[in-house]
């Protein structure tokens, strides 16, 4: 049978992204591995999600830091499992486990003689315009890896763009992100409604609902939107992060600070996003960093209006004034204005209702989604599988 390894640095990314992969993959008659750090579960509590997938997964101990002595030992990891196993594909995630995968299948390569293809999907290059100096520290190692790299999978504009000038040994492919599911976006609010997010924070059914999903980390930038909330107090507008991580605790703390305990709540990690966005009257992602967010996605399945910092990825996905408003900067106040201005009636004859206004955004990001569906992913990887898989045949047969 035929074996295909998906690496990525921290477990819990391929039953959260990529399982839709794994099963063009096994439909393709691919035995699916996955080499993976399972001690460190991002996307879940545990590895149970992994369980009944017929995915074969793989210890590797992974570091985040590109510096760390630990690197060597995951690199002798990996070429001892590509040894051992002699995968005819091999699929890389995430910047540190894609550096390490390459550079492990390289040397395979030239030990072995077998031209095994390897791919890797950048869910958002490191380095981006407007980013930190030290992440365009990873720009020369990228570039260098590309002589190693049979598709570059990109998710964004911004990325086709600057990797197109790598000196790739296969190709740059476009692919627009992980898929969205569309189907939640049919579905009346009430059916959906298991977890009702008024009752549970006592809240009347006329106060709006502004949320945000994802991880609580210094990149998602939750902090701002809770400065913003502090200058509109006056709405009857609360904010409800759903999430979990290592800044949790000093956003919570934040809210206490500026006062903010019943027009900030905290709802967790959430398994069933669209039961909450579903609640929604809008959605705000303030990222300092995105590859194409799924949440985003998520919210405009849902018809949600979206209010997002003006940043890669994000364009791709909302255009101003149509699906909601992308702020330049990280300044709570534009953001305060963009909220008030969803959320606020405004005078004059020919102003729109805000109600209104909503559901039009709404209506927009639900047809403009319609091309970031799984539907259209899947037919896009199955091609690049496919295509893959014609060129290592061709390979093998003229040895």
């Amino acid at each position: 049978m035929k074996k295909a390894l998906l690496v990525t640095r921290v477990s819990g990314f391929v039953p959260q992204h990529e399982m839709n992969n794994v099963k063009i993959l096994q439909q393709m008659g691919y035995e699916v591995h996955y080499a993976t750090d399972l001690n460190n579960v991002v996307y879940g509590k545990d590895n149970s999600r992994l369980e009944g997938t017929g995915i074969i997964t793989h210890q590797i101990d992974f570091v985040k830091s590109p510096f760390s002595p630990a690197v060597k030992k995951s690199y002798r990891q990996l070429v001892e499992l590509m040894e051992q196993e002699s995968f005819d594909l091999i699929h890389c995630h995430m910047p540190m486990s894609a550096v390490v995968g390459r550079l492990a299948a390289n040397a395979v390569r030239k030990k072995t003689g077998r031209k095994v293809p390897v791919l890797y999907t950048a869910h958002g290059l490191h380095f981006y315009s407007g980013a930190p100096w030290k992440n365009w520290l990873y720009y020369p190692v990228e570039r260098y890896l590309a002589r190693y790299t049979d598709r570059l999978i990109v998710i964004n504009g911004e990325d086709y763009e600057r990797a197109g000038h790598f000196p790739i040994r296969g190709k740059v492919v476009y692919v627009p992100g992980v898929g969205a599911k569309l189907q939640s976006a049919g579905k009346k609010k009430d059916s959906l409604r298991q977890r009702d997010l008024r009752q549970e924070f006592g809240l009347s059914e006329d106060t709006k609902l502004l949320i945000s999903v994802g991880e609580l980390s210094a990149r998602k930038n939750n902090s701002l939107v809770v400065r913003a909330m502090a200058e509109v107090k006056d709405l009857d507008l609360v904010y409800i992060v759903c999430g979990s991580g290592d800044r949790e605790e000093s956003l919570r703390q934040q809210v206490q600070d500026l006062q903010l305990e019943r027009k900030v709540f905290f709802a967790g990690y959430v398994n069933e996003v669209s039961e909450v966005l579903c609640q929604a009257d809008a959605f705000v992602l303030p990222s300092y960093q995105e590859g194409l967010p799924v949440a985003v996605m998520e919210a405009m399945t849902c018809g949600l209006p979206v209010i997002a910092s003006d940043i890669r990825g994000v364009r791709d996905l909302i255009e101003h004034g149509k699906g909601g408003y992308l702020v330049q900067g990280f300044d709570p106040v534009d953001y305060a204005v963009k909220i008030r201005r969803l959320f606020t009636e405004k005078q004059g004859e020919k102003a729109i209702p805000r109600a209104q206004r909503r559901q039009q955004m709404g209506e927009w990001n639900k047809k403009r989604v319609q091309a970031f569906s799984l539907e259209v992913v899947a037919a896009k990887m199955r091609e690049i599988y496919q295509e893959i898989e014609e060129e290592r045949q061709i390979d093998d047969t003229t040895k």
